[in-house]
């Protein structure tokens, strides 16, 4: 029964992995390479829970009993957009505090700040 649900097994690992990285680590790349690995998990559970097993797509044939749910896949599909999206925010805001405080360091940008 465990081995069957190995995805949602593998979702509880990288959501762990992102979260760990996110709050572990100080250097700003890497909590966004943190939040990425968090959303992907995401990405996989909705994926997962969206597919029918023996289902097919919401078209109705002779033959067909059960149906796969194609919101989920929609969803994620604009969530991975807007996941970009956000990325290259968030990357930017990085070159530009590394360019104001030549570091990436959460903890040197803090240091700075309580010594201006």
């Amino acid at each position: 029964m465990a081995l069957s649900l190995y995805n949602y097994w593998i979702v509880i690992v990288l959501m762990m992995t992102g979260f760990y990285i996110v709050i572990r680590s100080t250097n700003l790349v890497k909590k966004i390479v943190g939040l990425n690995i968090f959303q992907t998990s995401v990405f996989i559970l909705y994926i997962s829970m969206g597919k029918v097993e023996g289902g097919t797509a919401p078209i109705v044939t002779d033959g067909a009993t059960a149906y796969s749910n194609p919101l989920p896949h929609v969803l994620i599909l604009t969530a991975i957009v807007v996941g970009v999206a956000t990325t290259a925010l968030g990357l930017t805001l990085v070159v530009r505090i590394k360019e104001a405080y030549g570091s990436v360091d959460e903890e040197a940008i803090q240091r700075q700040d309580r010594e201006a």
